[in-house]
């Protein structure tokens, strides 16, 4: 018998016994209801908190059918999936007494199940009632093993379930094709992204804009958006930097037979990235650490060997280079095209794949402070020679190495900062408008940090653009949003933000500062270059003749500035209106005064 036909004789016989044995495995688990729920968190990517569970099931213990996508193919292959999911959700119900009614429960369901008239007589229904749990809190997650012919009935039988007040969610979105019309046809309340999206999304842009195609439709049609698959903290930081709000992934907690919380640092990382993402509204490429957008590739010793060097380039082809350290200290880096040049030679393979690489490294390479601002970092970058300029750069703290960054995130991000500042700038100034000094005071009052807010109005400016033109009356607003950021700046205040609420009134918050001095320099400044702007004549007579509001001439003062500062002194402050309304009292004593002056609450 030739060798061929007789292997092919073995695994049919293999298969025929493993085929007999999961047979009867699979009868006695549903016979014996040997069925293990285990949940798995899905947790809120803007606080940490856990939003609800998804139930899983697992085969016993040791059983060829212990692993669920074994148990599930099983029970399709012998037609059980009914009575085997039945079980499942079973086994998922009784464990839900002790789950908070206001967690989502994500019950995997089959279309093919779906449409079963088992399934619509209410039998999930009845589960949900013994545990007096929440409707709309139960969401079907639909998972596609299986093709679903017929589209619009399947829809149907959807909308029956959630007029009830179930909720939709497809699994696997992005896998293929059919995952994407399932999510066009059913409409669905979640979509849950396959991991294989997830996988090393921080290093490759393709994902990264597919997930940011996924977010933004979803954001249109009021869909919730859950990553799955989350494994490491860049994936994590990725996905919060994107929007994403749920995720689900071992990183974040494994499927367990309790109701596990999320790790505790993980959940810290959580709610750091967000309050720095926050405050990236207020960042410029001058202002924003470079640590703050590095990626936390690991580092290597620089004994390494080539053939070390190559496997792991091997198995991470997104990743275009390694660091080499001394113990925690960067001492040069490996970039995958030169290294792979040297590889390329005629003995290279047999000189370099059992030496160490720290022969080939590049130990110039471009290494910088986690606080040095993206601005500087971008003038180092473009600095390098030109075979060096897209090489990685390599990011430290406190003198240890902490990670990477890559030119075309560095670019990436000074073009958002840049475009975020634009589009919520005053145009006249360029200052932050309205937007982001409410967010800005809002920060600071749930601080609890020592601060001055001091409101800058300008007096008699009406007059003087009615006289002078709203050309010369825009120099002034120029001139003043100038003399405010260069007194901050020269006065050494170590944090402070300059905003332009609008018109003439502008604000600055500033920290661990005697505002009585700052004010009375700013005034000063003011006083003196605020004359340019009128005439000889004018600046003789010390006033501008104009018509008032009731068409009556009138004699102005020539434009002065009233500052009002309210401080954090009482911690009486529990929002920005609250703060607005003392500034606006504390104005009307310095409006009282017929001069450039400041006031303190």
């Amino acid at each position: 018998m030739p060798a061929v036909l007789c292997n092919q004789l073995v695994r049919h016989y293999q298969d025929t016994q493993k085929g007999e044995n999961d047979y009867y495995e699979l009868e006695k688990i549903i016979h014996n209801k040997d069925i293990k729920a285990v949940f798995q968190p899905i947790i809120s990517l803007l606080d940490g908190n856990v939003v609800g569970y998804e139930a899983l099931s697992r085969g016993p213990q040791g059983s060829s059918l212990e692993r669920p996508d074994d148990l599930f193919a099983a029970a399709e292959r012998f037609n059980k999936l009914w009575e085997l999911e039945f079980i499942c959700r079973s086994k998922a119900f009784d464990r839900v007494k002790g789950l908070s009614k206001d967690m989502m429960l994500f019950i995997n369901v089959d279309p093919n199940i779906i449409n079963d008239e088992r399934f619509k007589k209410g039998a999930t229904l009845e589960m949900v009632a013994a545990q007096d749990f929440d409707l709309s809190n139960i969401i079907f997650e639909i998972t596609e093993k299986n093709s679903i012919a017929d589209y619009k009935n399947f829809r149907k039988v959807l909308d029956h379930y959630t007029s009830q007040g179930y909720k939709i969610a497809i699994d696997d979105t992005g896998a293929g094709y059919s995952g994407l019309r399932l999510l066009a046809e059913t409409r669905p309340q979640f979509i849950k992204i396959d991991m294989d999206l997830v996988r090393d999304i921080d290093k490759d842009v393709l994902k990264q804009a597919l997930i940011k195609a996924f977010y933004e439709f979803s954001v249109v049609m009021n869909m919730k958006i859950i990553a799955e698959g989350i494994e490491t903290i860049d994936e994590l930081n990725t996905l919060i930097q994107i929007g994403i709000p749920y995720g689900q992934g071992y990183l974040l907690q494994r499927p367990a037979a309790e109701f596990l919380t999320i790790h505790s640092l993980v959940k810290e990382n959580i709610i750091s990235k967000n309050k720095q993402k926050k405050q990236e509204a207020f960042h410029t490429p001058l202002t924003m650490p470079i640590g703050e957008i590095s990626r936390r590739d690991p580092g290597f010793p620089e004994g390494i060997t080539g053939s070390q060097a190559l496997e792991y380039f091997n198995e991470n082809p997104h990743l275009m280079g390694i660091t080499l350290l001394q113990g925690e200290v960067p001492v040069g880096l490996l970039m995958k095209n030169k290294f792979l040049v040297h590889l390329a030679t005629q003995y290279g393979v047999a000189v370099y794949m059992k030496r160490s690489v720290g022969s080939l490294m590049d130990n110039q390479a471009l290494i910088v402070d986690y606080d040095m601002p993206l601005e500087q970092v971008s003038k180092l970058a473009v600095a390098r020679y030109e075979d060096s300029l897209y090489d990685y750069i390599v990011v430290t703290q406190y003198g240890k190495y902490y990670g990477i960054i890559t030119v075309r995130q560095l670019l990436e991000k000074t073009t958002q900062l840049e475009i975020n500042r634009a589009k919520h700038s005053n145009p006249l100034s360029g200052l932050p408008g309205n937007i982001l000094i409410e967010e800005k005071l809002q920060q600071i009052i749930e601080s609890r940090e020592s601060y001055s807010v001091l409101y800058f109005d300008l007096d008699n400016f009406k007059a003087y653009n009615d006289t002078y033109g709203f050309d010369n009356g825009d120099k002034i607003l120029c001139m003043t949003a100038q003399l405010i950021q260069l007194q901050l700046k020269s006065a050494n205040v170590a944090e402070y933000f300059v905003g332009h609420i609008g018109g003439d009134d502008f604000i600055a918050i500033v920290h661990g500062v005697d505002v009585a001095p700052l004010c009375q320099t700013i005034i000063d400044y003011f006083d003196v270059r605020i004359r340019g702007f009128y005439t000889e004549e004018d600046q003789k007579i010390e006033y501008i003749v104009a018509k008032n509001r009731h068409g009556i001439e009138e004699e102005y003062p020539i434009v002065s500035l009233s500052i009002a500062v309210v401080t954090s002194r009482e911690c009486k402050f529990k929002t920005p209106a609250d703060l607005g309304e003392a500034a606006g009292a504390v104005k009307k004593k310095c409006k009282m005064v017929w001069r450039s002056c400041y006031c303190i609450d």
